[in-house]
């Protein structure tokens, strides 16, 4: 076919063939990285993502940042594990955070693979994602010597949530953890270790600020703590929402900075969830108790570290075989 073409025309459409090759691959590269890009937009879309209010979605999906020293983690002390907001992926452990008096919680390490690295928008800082699913976590900083490993993930606490070990570490998976306060503990332990399918029950502290407080420090109402009552429920025999139910029936959760003749911040209605999933049902009881016209007090937290009250104060009422004072049953559900 080309046996009589000039060597020059002969050159052109050599040069001509190497030009589409080149285009062609250009083509094809660009193919592959849309349909890469897709894929993995595609699996982030199928990955099952938690639902998050505005104020979250302000700070994980468009990368807004929560006021310094109002984060709900900056000054939690607990052991346990954060995980991400967003799709529940582990990124951060207790023994990782440290103080760096910024207003953020900071941490020195990361879960391994929890955290990417990307450049920030504002060609200076590095900005944290979630390795899994892209949430927006915070920042990073190196070399500003606060530990030894010089290295400060500043993350926002909204991008997160806490569990705490004793809630990731219940040996049998039947079991379940939950924390009610409603005044003294001692009422709302009797009602509670008397449910079916409650395997056992301790009275203790939990919110505050100061570690293993003792209950004459507890009543100064200083230390910031509510006197809480932890349950150990078999799942396969009873509800965490049949423990909320009887939570309510059995105290005023209408009544704000005491029960009954018990006043003062210890004796707050208080609901210290370990899971999205008591928050949602807790939240579900608040909704439904407000919807039938009452004002509900109750204060639904994370659960921080719990810390067992002296040995006295154990099952008080089956010691002193007597009944409450200052919470009665009455059937609301």
């Amino acid at each position: 076919m080309f046996e009589h073409l000039s060597v020059s025309a002969v050159y052109v459409v050599d040069k001509t063939a190497i030009k589409m090759k080149s285009t062609i691959q250009v083509l094809i590269t660009a193919l592959f990285f849309i349909t890469s890009q897709t894929a993995c937009s595609q699996q982030v879309k199928k990955m099952k993502l938690n639902p998050l209010t505005p104020a979250e979605q302000a700070v994980i999906l468009h990368k807004s940042t929560e006021r310094p020293f109002t984060g709900e983690y900056e000054n939690n002390w607990t052991k346990g594990t954060y995980v991400c907001k967003q799709c529940d992926a582990p990124l951060y452990r207790s023994e990782s955070k440290f103080d760096a008096h910024c207003g953020w919680p900071s941490f020195d390490d990361e879960i391994k693979g929890a955290v990417k690295r990307v450049p920030d928008a504002d060609g200076q800082r590095t900005e944290i994602i979630c390795t899994n699913c892209g949430a927006h976590l915070g920042h990073v900083f190196l070399n500003e010597g606060f530990t030894a490993k010089n290295t400060r993930y500043c993350v926002n606490s909204i991008s997160m949530k806490f569990i705490p070990d004793k809630v990731m570490n219940t040996a049998n998976k039947n079991e379940e953890v939950a924390f009610f306060a409603s005044g003294c503990f001692w009422g709302t332990q009797y009602y509670l270790m008397k449910a079916p399918g409650v395997i056992s029950t301790t009275v203790g502290y939990m919110g505050g600020h100061t570690k293993n407080p003792t209950y004459k420090e507890v009543c100064t109402g200083e230390t910031g703590h509510v006197e809480t009552t932890e349950v150990v429920f078999d799942k396969t025999k009873t509800t965490y929402e049949d423990l909320v139910k009887l939570y309510y029936e059995t105290h005023d959760f209408t009544q704000v900075g005491g029960q009954g003749p018990d006043i003062g911040s210890q004796y707050q209605s208080v609901i210290f969830y370990t899971s999205p999933l008591q928050k949602e049902i807790a939240e579900k009881y608040v909704g439904i108790l407000t919807a039938k016209g009452y004002k509900v007090a109750t204060i639904l937290r994370p659960a921080p570290e719990f810390w067992k009250a002296e040995d006295y104060h154990q099952a008080y009422y089956e010691k002193k075989n007597g009944t409450p004072y200052c919470h009665i049953y009455r059937k609301i559900f």
